[in-house]
């Protein structure tokens, strides 16, 4: 009866502390936000071309030989990578800003191979570590344990 009890005296709760007063849990929505909707973005432009009519001028000619097809089909597979990996931001975003780092440091590779757009290359390095923020935000959130009393 008392292993019962002490399972019971452990039930995890949500906080009430309100999100703004937060700052660990404000830092992860955030996070967790921009890294879904921003992929997604970026890679259904791939397909549309709003935010620029040549995402092949970005791709490294080194990497445009390892991917099937010409540019043009490299920088389709390139959205739909990214779509899903916004997709798994926001379903698991432990796992999702890794995802989303390591897909940086492709950018970061390609770019710094093109020449000409380290600016570009240095602004995704920054979002590569916020990426890897949101990772460790992600693993290190636990709810506590709040006591029960009967």
């Amino acid at each position: 009866m008392s292993s019962i009890n002490t399972d019971v005296a452990n039930v995890y709760v949500k906080s009430h502390v309100p999100l703004w007063q937060d700052g660990n849990r404000l830092a992860f929505v955030l996070l967790r936000t921009v890294f879904t909707v921003a992929p997604i973005l970026f890679g259904l432009d791939k397909f549309v071309r709003v935010l620029t009519d040549n995402w092949e001028r970005y791709l490294a000619g080194w990497m445009d030989a390892v991917i099937p097809g010409d540019a043009h089909t490299a920088m389709l597979i390139v959205g739909a990578v990214e779509i899903v990996a916004g997709i798994v931001v926001a379903i698991i975003p432990r796992y999702g800003g890794l995802l989303v780092a390591v897909w940086l440091a492709g950018i970061i590779m390609s770019l710094i191979s093109v020449g000409g757009y380290l600016d570009i290359a240095l602004r995704d390095f920054g979002l590569l570590v916020g990426a890897l923020a949101l990772s460790a935000l992600a693993f290190g959130h636990r709810r506590e344990a709040v006591p029960v009393h009967r």
